[in-house]
């Protein structure tokens, strides 16, 4: 029901029962164009057009609201940018050409172009590898708090929904199984299929779980690293080596297997992680 309640949204799919409102009012009093030039869309599948430059992908909706060629231009500059992409080095580039983090970065930048008050984002990052995965979630979280817009997004993957989510809306074959903000639902689940997704994975280690499971997890959060910075541990190290080392720092910084600087935790956050599986630990005695 995820996918279907983006579509309703945007009323891909009519409504058979209920209502949607937007600043009060319903969705199907809204002229159907202007709707949906108000509501930016990133899909999973990204659909950029492989003939066009990224600029000229990025002004779509722009151009159909009759935007000026250098209020274009400008806004493309400026949304290349807030995501890390040099404007001149990329906006004549054919999409074709970008590496697939890329090609999602500019489906993001698309979606805001015409600087729409709602975005959809479908498991946009769902077909990326970890790290262009990690670092595009990073880039959202930046853009909402920079830019205050509301964005609805669908994800199956619930260390993304507790990273990026205000509140979150667990759903199981099309119905609501509880709607809190993260900590709400981190520290009192509704039922047990809430819990257990939480859980998901956790209770099939058989030894200290890695660095890179608990990451995989949600139960731990990769922040930015700095290089050059602090002391280094590998994705395959164990928690026990981490908090050997936490001991003595305030925080480590994470490599991949090649070697890439991909984050840092901090003291503060293991603590938090320790502190939740204690209350998860105490919660089970008492049921």
């Amino acid at each position: 029901g995820k996918t279907t309640t983006l579509k309703m949204i945007n009323r891909l799919i009519p409504l058979t029962s209920g209502f949607i409102r937007i600043d009060g009012k319903p969705i199907s009093d809204y002229n159907l164009q202007e709707l949906r030039w108000n509501i930016g869309y990133v899909l999973q599948q990204i659909a950029l057009f492989p003939n066009m430059t990224v600029e000229e992908n990025i002004t779509i909706v722009p151009e159909m609201k009759k935007w000026s060629k250098e209020d274009m231009q400008n806004r493309v500059t400026e949304l290349l940018d807030s995501v890390g992409l040099e404007p001149e080095a990329y906006r004549k580039r054919k999409t074709a050409e970008l590496s697939g983090g890329e090609q999602q970065r500019i489906g993001v930048i698309r979606a805001l172009a015409a600087n729409p008050d709602i975005i959809l984002m479908d498991e946009p990052f769902s077909a990326l590898d970890p790290i262009s995965k990690h670092n595009l979630q990073q880039d959202v979280a930046k853009l909402q708090k920079k830019l205050n817009k509301t964005v609805v997004f669908v994800t199956h993957d619930m260390q993304e929904a507790l990273a990026l989510g205000d509140r979150i809306c667990l759903m199981n074959n099309g119905k609501i199984e509880q709607i809190g903000t993260p900590d709400d639902i981190r520290r009192h689940p509704k039922n047990d299929f809430v819990r257990n997704f939480l859980q998901t994975g956790i209770n099939d280690f058989k030894e200290s779980p890695t660095i890179q499971q608990i990451i995989a997890t949600g139960k731990l959060e990769v922040r930015e690293a700095v290089e050059g910075m602090g002391p280094y541990l590998a994705l395959e190290d164990t928690v026990d080596t981490l908090v050997v080392a936490l001991a003595r720092e305030e925080f480590v910084n994470i490599k991949e297997n090649e070697g890439n600087l991909i984050g840092k935790i901090t003291k503060q956050q293991l603590l938090d992680y320790l502190a939740q599986e204690i209350q998860v630990e105490k919660e089970s005695m008492v049921r």
